[in-house]
């Protein structure tokens, strides 16, 4: 244990008037007489910093503060000049505040029997998919990111490996959403590895089980795989799955990744995606119910489990407002591009 009683500090040097080491097995003192040297400190001002060199010998443990420090720093180095803050560039508000929920509709109504599956008809409607509109109307950042995913991929992999990984991908998702149309439509309480579960493909195991606990909360499901269209907006998608999370009914959008994806803001698009899928079941007549609420749950393929990314109303009105600028940003581009077709045939 060192215990340093009294320091002095004069010019350069620094004297220690008493010193004692109180270790059972050790004490030492060391008298050493060197030839005395200029040294480079020896111009420092040692008034200005005889309090601090006394604050910090006094005690084992510092007595300063931060606020005493900030004072001592100020008073060597002057004071801190602190960066103005940037303004946050404003959210803009869609031309068209087209309403997210259906006024004609009770959001207590609700519908019974089987769940829903309407199939998408190309042939009878030319209306966008939601899926397109996103692609199409993503910002600079999300381009750059993007293309220099591309990019690594294909130098780690060449182009036919990167070829075959992207339509690997699309399979596991394709096999995946079967495998949980299956399970949804069968109406039965789904445990992996119990008896009577049905066989499902090797490259899907690890995401049946991955959403395993999510699967337990899901009931009363209204809607799987199924078109939904927006008449007014003009678009269309195809709903993953409407049901009932620990009692709330939502729009569910089953996601894989090989990464995780721990928070929302990992997803990017997919809550837009959501709000989008929402609004058009709202104003979609062949659906009597509406819905508020919606879900993200993003798969393992390891098995690891899964995460369950919740929107609340709140949250699902300000991505359809996010939504509805995108629509209006792909309108417009489609706009300009007839405009220009039209010159270039003139």
């Amino acid at each position: 244990m060192l215990s340093l009683s009294r320091v002095f500090v004069s010019g350069s040097i620094i004297v220690c008037q008493s010193t004692a080491l109180s270790v059972s097995y050790f004490s030492a003192c060391h008298c050493l007489t060197y030839p005395k040297k200029t040294s480079p400190y020896s111009a420092v001002d040692s008034e200005r910093y005889s309090s601090l060199v006394k604050a910090v010998m006094s005690s084992r443990v510092s007595s300063q503060t931060p606020e005493s420090l900030q004072v001592e720093d100020e008073h060597i180095y002057g004071p801190v000049v602190k960066a103005q803050k940037l303004s946050r560039p404003e959210m803009r508000e869609p031309k068209s505040l087209h309403p997210f929920l259906n006024p004609e509709r009770d959001l207590t109504t609700d519908e019974s029997g089987p769940p829903v599956h309407i199939q998408l008809n190309r042939g009878k409607s030319f209306a966008p998919s939601v899926t397109r509109i996103l692609q199409q109307t993503l910002s600079t950042e999300q381009l750059f990111y993007l293309d220099r995913w591309k990019r690594r991929m294909l130098a780690e992999l060449g182009e036919e490996g990167f070829k075959q990984y992207s339509q690997s991908i699309f399979k596991q998702g394709k096999l995946f959403h079967s495998a949980l149309e299956e399970i949804l439509m069968s109406g039965v309480a789904w445990t992996p590895g119990t008896s009577g579960t049905p066989e499902h493909p090797p490259d899907v195991q690890g995401y049946l089980q991955s959403i395993s606990h999510i699967l337990e909360d899901v009931r009363a499901v209204r809607a799987i795989e199924s078109t939904v269209q927006h008449g007014p907006l003009n678009y269309l998608g195809v709903v993953d799955c409407v049901a009932r999370y620990r009692g709330v009914l939502c729009v569910i959008d089953w996601k894989t990744s090989e990464k995780p994806k721990p928070f929302l803001s990992n997803t990017y698009d997919n809550p837009v995606q959501v709000a989008a899928y929402a609004g058009a079941l709202n104003a979609d007549e062949n659906y009597k119910y509406q819905v508020e609420n919606g879900l993200i749950v993003v798969a393992y393929k390891d098995g690891s489990p899964a995460h369950a990314h919740r929107l609340d109303s709140d949250l699902m009105s300000e991505y359809w407002k996010t939504w509805l600028l995108r629509l209006e940003e792909f309108t417009e581009q489609r706009a300009n591009q007839g405009s220009t077709a039209s010159a270039e045939k003139k």
